[in-house]
């Protein structure tokens, strides 16, 4: 089945180009045959919209039955609490701290602000006007200025410490001066205006935020202005990303049956976006005894492996797991695309994520295991769940959970083709998945959305 896209008649005009090109007819709703590979490289037994005998067994395994989706995202955010628990914070620069989770609660180091300070550029002045001024004014970042005597002013800057004795600041929009150099208010004086008095935002010790806040730019600044060069975090956990396939190539154009691999320049980049920080990229091919050895002598926290979770006779990531004594905690999910992805536990401090090969499959994957697991390594607080309703129907799988593409217009999400297990252009184009029930959803039904990091938090903030 395929997910509409623009209805006949409907009106375009509120989308871009580029996206209303992307809203066009999807022509892979026919399911591959099992064992095939798949457009892009390793996933195996049909990840297009087939038949009812994917439901029951990906691989062919008597008995074996995938994880319904939601289940097996909570088993994915469950599977690394007891690691997660025991990870040692890090002390990293106020530079190198966005995006992290606080180890230990911010607690103000000085007073904020430190000293008396002028929020408004103008006049210090002692008592009621009008008022003597001074030569030289006060400005920012200089001692502490002599005290003022009643009937006296001094120039001042926003954020020059107040002289002693200070009634007030009086704005420079609010004083005039006359022939003899005397400042006159020109509307009522109230006693501390415009003073922002030591402390007036905390004292040194208060807590500023709690264990568990997100690093974020705002939060660096505070940090800075409560005293601190460095802050305890919770550490990024550490991925490494095996892709396998002999059909791949790394660069050019495909050529003799061979075929560019879109998921190791896109899986480091989202893993970022996803808090983690990426180690080696490894590219290794159908071998097993290389993937063997890969398992074997990795440090990561979490093993990202593309393809070769099906059951074909280059499929080698089940068996190699069975060779390590992996325990496999989900064994395919009741989604389309990505149905063959699977999470195993290699030992106790580290797991294994297996995407299936199929581009969009991969992404589908990512999201359901990788995403929980990473969250709850790096701490991280689970996104609030939101719902919009479709503009335009969804079908869905008759048996199985669908994520599809959407961008997002108004309050309203928007179903995008080009949504095959094997296609990009459709993701690539979105703002978010939507997460589509068995039997589909109805055109202005709600929908379960899934952001991509930088749809909300742009390009550049969200891989740190």
């Amino acid at each position: 089945m395929t997910a509409p896209g623009i209805r006949d008649g409907q009106d375009a005009d509120d989308l871009d180009v580029e996206e209303a090109l992307a809203l066009v007819k999807d022509g892979n709703s026919s399911p591959r045959p099992p064992g095939d590979r798949g457009a892009a490289h390793g996933e195996g037994h049909g990840d297009g919209h087939g038949s009812r005998a994917s439901h029951t067994s990906h691989d062919g395994r008597s008995g074996h039955r995938a994880t319904p989706w939601a289940e097996a995202r909570a088993v994915a955010g469950r599977a690394a609490r007891s690691l997660a628990a025991r990870r040692t914070p890090v002390s990293v620069t106020l530079g190198d701290a966005l995006g992290l989770v606080l180890a230990a609660p911010l607690t103000a180091l000085t007073d904020l602000p430190s000293f008396d300070t002028s929020a408004m550029d103008g006049w210090a002045v002692a008592g009621p006007g009008p008022w003597d001024v001074r030569d030289e004014g006060v400005l920012a970042g200089h001692a502490e200025p002599t005290p003022l005597t009643d009937g006296e002013a001094v120039r001042i800057a926003t954020g020059a410490r107040i002289p002693p004795d200070t009634t007030a600041v009086l704005r420079s929009e609010h004083g005039r001066t006359d022939e003899k150099g005397r400042l006159h208010p020109t509307r009522d004086v109230q006693h501390g205006q415009d003073i922002r008095p030591r402390g007036q935002e905390c004292r040194s010790g208060d807590q500023l935020l709690p264990t568990g806040a997100v690093v974020t730019p705002a939060v660096l600044g505070l940090a800075a202005a409560a005293g601190y060069d460095t802050l305890a975090a919770v550490p990024r956990p550490r991925v490494e990303v095996l892709v396998l396939g002999d059909e791949l190539l790394t660069e050019g154009r495909p050529h003799d049956g061979l075929i560019r691999d879109a998921l190791g320049p896109m899986l480091p980049p989202w893993l970022r976006a996803l808090g983690a920080e990426v180690g080696a990229l490894r590219w290794l091919g159908d071998d097993a005894e290389a993937l063997h050895q890969a398992l074997k002598t990795s440090a990561a926290d979490l093993i990202v492996t593309t393809g070769g979770t099906a059951a074909g006779p280059v499929d080698h990531v089940h068996p190699t797991l069975r060779r390590i004594g992996a325990e496999l905690l989900v064994d395919g999910v009741q989604v389309r695309p990505g149905h063959p992805m699977l999470l195993a536990r290699l030992r106790d401090e580290q797991h294994l994520v297996g995407l299936p090969g199929n581009p969009l499959a991969a992404v589908s994957g990512l999201l359901t295991l990788a995403e929980p697991l990473l969250r709850t390594l790096a701490a991280r607080p689970a996104p609030e769940p939101y719902t919009l309703p479709l503009r335009n129907a969804a079908h869905g799988h008759p048996y199985d959970t669908r994520l599809i593409p959407v961008v997002l217009r108004g309050d309203h999400a928007v179903p995008l083709h080009y949504n095959g297990p094997a296609m990009l252009r459709g993701i690539a184009a979105a703002d978010a998945l939507a997460v589509v029930p068995p039997g589909g959803t109805a055109a202005g039904e709600e929908a379960e959305l899934l952001d991509l990091p930088w749809a909300t938090a742009g390009i550049g903030s969200c891989f740190t």
